[in-house]
C-alpha cells in the first residue's frame, strides 16, 4: 500500500497535463489581443476609407 501511494506522489503525468493546458490557455489569451487589436484597426481603416468614399 505504501508502495502505491509513493507512486501517485512520484507521478508527474498530471502535472505536465497541467503545464500543456495552461500554456494552451496563455497562447489562447495571447491571440484574442492580437486579433481584437487588429480588428479594431481594420474597423477603423475601412471607416476612414468609407468617410472618404461618402465625401467625394
Amino acid at each position: 500500500m505504501v508502495n502505491h501511494v509513493m507512486n501517485f506522489i512520484n507521478d508527474e503525468e498530471g502535472a505536465t497535463a497541467i503545464e500543456y493546458g495552461l500554456l494552451a490557455a496563455l497562447i489562447s489569451a495571447v491571440i484574442i489581443g492580437v486579433v481584437t487589436t487588429i480588428g479594431t484597426k481594420l474597423n477603423s481603416a475601412f471607416k476612414a476609407v468609407d468617410s472618404g468614399l461618402a465625401a467625394s
